[in-house]
């Protein structure tokens, strides 16, 4: 069991999990790619879904997720431009509640070692709560931050509301810190796991 893990006992219930992301230079996407898998891991149904890229189909894979994870590196302080326009579209969904009580979690990349990457990952929240979405957070403790620290801790970067990554700005996208991998794969979990706990609340309550 993983660190933080919610066990549910006797459950069969597979919550589906959409990864809405944007990618400018690869970055982004291998730390989404680490959102899947360890929501896979935990037994999720997994969609990858590029926001710059998006169909009606894709669309309606978000309508029916149990929880959207949202995903974009920072440029300039913010989510990217193409996430931007994305959570502008949104908005049809909004005046539907179609994503009200969902479950969110969020993640970004960026060069500099802060880089407002806090900026993005509060932007997410907030369109999550605009929509009535409920936020998963981290739930790590922040590495390197000691003597005995390391930057292969999880969550070296020390940031709580989501998962973030730092990759050097000269390097391409084989260069994502294995640290901040294995981080995204946590937040990964820890999503699937929370949505696992409301869709069988759910149907326990539908039985009742």
């Amino acid at each position: 069991m993983f660190r933080g893990e919610i066990a549910l006992s006797g459950t069969t219930h597979t919550p589906v999990v959409s990864i809405a992301y944007h990618s400018g230079y690869g970055h982004t996407a291998v730390v989404a790619e680490a959102v899947r898998a360890g929501a896979a891991e935990a037994g999720a149904t997994v969609h990858l879904i590029k926001v710059d890229e998006i169909d009606d189909a894709q669309w309606a894979l978000l309508d029916a997720s149990d929880a959207i994870v949202f995903g974009s590196p920072t440029y300039m302080g913010t989510a990217s431009g193409a996430f931007h326009v994305f959570a502008e579209a949104t908005s049809k969904r909004w005046f539907g509640d179609v994503w009200q009580d969902k479950v969110a979690a969020g993640f970004t990349n960026s060069a500099s070692k802060s880089g407002d990457k806090l900026h993005t990952l509060q932007f997410f929240q907030i369109l999550a709560a605009q929509h009535g979405m409920s936020w998963v957070n981290l739930g790590l403790k922040p590495g390197w931050n000691s003597s005995t620290g390391s930057e292969n801790d999880l969550n070296r970067l020390g940031v709580f509301a989501g998962a973030a990554a730092q990759t050097n700005s000269d390097e391409g996208a084989d260069a994502v810190h294995k640290a901040d991998i294995a981080t995204a794969e946590h937040l990964g979990r820890r999503v699937a796991e929370h949505a696992r706990v409301v869709v069988a609340g759910r149907a326990a309550l539908a039985a009742v």
